[in-house]
């Protein structure tokens, strides 16, 4: 059974990376209050994140996917050019199998939506690797 990370945890690593690259955050939010989770400005760039954690029940982490999706998407309303679905390092392994699940739904998706990208967080040692959707694309 996988090991389980939540939400706090990824968002307040990735929060730390943030600061320490000179990106200017939005405040944490309450818990009950809406918007985004992470507003983070830089360089004239800004970037709305929407943040999941990880759970060990693999339908759980299929809707969170899917619930991230929808709310990344929603900062378009806002004008975002980067909409960040930031993930735990562990999405990694399934999301090869999401994708190809989702083949052709997933490239057009990419093609809609260029400003989507998926972050990936590892907890453990304060680290995260950005990506594109269009990277996860299969050929």
């Amino acid at each position: 059974m996988s090991s389980t990370i939540s939400s706090d945890s990824v968002e307040n690593c990735l929060r730390k990376i943030l600061l320490t690259e000179g990106y200017s955050l939005s405040r944490k939010r309450q818990y009950g209050e809406t918007g985004v989770d992470i507003l983070a400005k830089k360089d004239k760039e800004i970037f709305h994140i929407e943040v999941i954690g990880y759970k060990s029940s693999p339908p759980r982490r299929s809707m969170e996917f899917y619930q991230v999706f929808f709310r990344a998407i929603s900062r378009l309303e806002d004008q975002s050019s980067h909409c960040v679905l930031a993930l735990p390092v562990q999405f990694r392994v399934g999301l090869p199998q999401r994708v190809n699940q989702y083949r052709t739904a997933w490239n057009r998706i990419a093609k809609a939506f260029p400003e989507l990208e998926i972050w990936l967080i590892n907890v453990e040692v304060s680290t995260y690797q950005r990506t594109k959707w269009s990277d996860w694309q299969l050929i």
